[in-house]
């Protein structure tokens, strides 16, 4: 279709309106809530939501949570690829601009880039990441910390609080997740470091108070929780939903929860405090979409629709809030259908009560026993499958004694097959993600957005400015001594 002079001006104009530069700071109180869904594709959404109003978890007529909030598309490419991984498409968003998969906080030469965080920590906002994955993870890593290369997590963690980063100490208030192994010196049998460093020791001594436990977790409020505030609840990535103990792990929700409390209640205590900023990312749905594992990942967007109904009623009590959500990527290439059939059977997702990932551990560590007949055994009351086939066992088997990553994809597939569900890779696609948001400011946010003009909104929103953080860091160190950079499936490089 061709377009005029007039119908062009306007569209000139749609786009200038979102993301422009600020023209002044904002005054009075605000606060940001970003959230990201990692991995999570509208086909996500929509296998989760026909899979509560089947479950009879939300009215058929009503929909999810995340309907009433859509307000758009978001594009996902990086500087190197029409694909995007979680580092790039995070650091399109805390830097407002196009770099390298793998690239953590740095553009495409490797330099440093100023974060929304930092940006917002030196204009005084209180600030926060709150992830289900190790906080050293890609996607809360953009936001506060500088490597080439997303596989440095040791380096990362040192960042985190505020070591080895030019020009500013720590930067980030309040820290919630996993990834305690990170922070622990190789000696210990849960450290997963290649060096002696204790950064869990360092990241007290440098006044943070630090909890890795449930019942730590428990005793944080909002009126006596000392910032900063380390606490991480797994020595590896928090538990799938599906998968978690209660009484071993806080919920999405739960952390959300706390964080917002104490966050808040900083916010309001510190006179010259603008507001708040804090990140909170449902990071294992992507994990279970790399997995192919849907009864997984349906459980997990689950527990981040729990979240986002957290975060939507502080910004209803709050009006000087805005929530924005949205994706780094979609993972799997989700389809609800296969085989030129016209169904699929959200009903076969509800008796699955186990990960592929917890399932396969189980399997794979009886190095002795008949794994058929383990397989055999396990697949009534993991997957509600009491009829297995003989090519469904054998799938498994060959799986099983393959790698974990074979292990697990097998699982998921047979669950998938079963309930007609389709994945066209155990990898990202280049899919546009769901644009979601709420409260001040929610109204411009339309249409479809390249994830680096969502940045400069964002930016914009809180009225900082990331270019003078980008000059005063360039000293930082972005190279880990010792790494060497393997290669890696897209299980582990997600």
């Amino acid at each position: 279709m061709k377009h005029t002079a007039a119908t062009l001006t306007l569209l000139v104009a749609a786009i200038a309106a979102v993301g422009a530069a600020p023209a002044a700071k904002p005054s009075g109180k605000r606060n940001l809530i970003f959230m990201i869904s990692d991995g999570f594709g509208l086909t996500s959404e929509a296998m989760a939501r026909t899979f509560a109003q089947q479950t009879g978890e939300v009215d058929e007529r009503m929909g999810s949570l995340m309907d009433s909030l859509l307000k758009g598309t978001v594009q996902t490419t990086s500087s190197d690829s029409l694909v995007t991984d979680s580092a790039a498409g995070a650091t399109a968003y805390s830097c407002a601009l196009k770099t390298y998969n793998g690239a953590i906080g740095v553009d495409p030469a490797g330099r440093p880039c100023g974060t929304i965080l930092e940006a917002a920590k030196a204009r005084r906002y209180t600030t926060a990441l709150v992830t289900t994955s190790r906080i050293t993870h890609a996607t809360p890593a953009s936001f506060a910390a500088h490597v080439s290369h997303r596989d440095m997590e040791d380096l990362i963690a040192q960042q985190l609080i505020g070591q080895n980063v030019a020009g500013s100490g720590a930067v980030v208030d309040l820290m919630y997740g996993g990834g305690l192994c990170h922070f622990l010196p190789s000696g210990d049998k849960r450290s997963c470091r290649s060096d002696a460093k204790n950064v869990w020791q360092r990241a007290q001594q440098s006044g943070f108070r630090t909890v890795d436990s449930r019942a730590g977790f428990d005793s944080l409020n909002a009126t006596s929780s000392q910032l900063p505030l380390l606490a991480l609840f797994a020595e590896d990535h928090m538990a799938y939903e599906i998968d978690r103990e209660p009484a071993q792990q806080p919920s999405l929700a739960e952390m959300t929860t706390s964080a917002l409390d104490i966050v808040a209640r900083a916010s309001r205590a510190a006179a010259d405090a603008p507001g708040f900023f804090i990140m909170i990312e449902g990071a294992r749905i992507d994990m279970a979409g790399h997995d192919n594992d849907p009864a997984t990942q349906v459980r997990d967007v689950a527990a981040y629709w729990d979240a986002v109904a957290v975060a939507k009623e502080y910004v209803a009590k709050h009006p000087d809030t805005l929530l924005v959500s949205t994706s780094d990527h979609e993972t799997g290439g989700l389809a609800l259908g296969i085989d030129g059939e016209y169904v699929w059977y959200p009903e076969l997702l509800t008796p699955v009560s186990r990960s592929a990932e917890s399932l396969c551990r189980e399997l794979r560590s009886d190095k002795d026993g008949d794994v058929t007949e383990a397989i055999k055994a396990a697949l009534p009351d993991a997957l509600g499958i009491h009829n297995a086939t003989s090519d469904e066992v054998a799938r498994i088997a060959a799986g099983v004694a393959g790698s974990s990553v074979q292990c697990k994809m097998a699982v998921g597939g047979v669950v998938s097959r079963r309930a007609h569900i389709g994945w066209s890779t155990g990898g990202h696609t280049g899919t546009t993600v769901g644009l979601f948001a709420a409260g001040r400011g929610a109204s411009r946010l339309h249409g479809n957005l390249d994830n680096t003009r969502l940045g400069r909104f964002l930016a914009d929103y809180l009225g900082v400015d990331m270019r003078p953080i980008t000059a005063a860091i360039q000293g930082t160190v972005t190279q880990q001594p010792g790494f060497k950079r393997q290669a890696r499936s897209f299980h582990v490089h997600n």
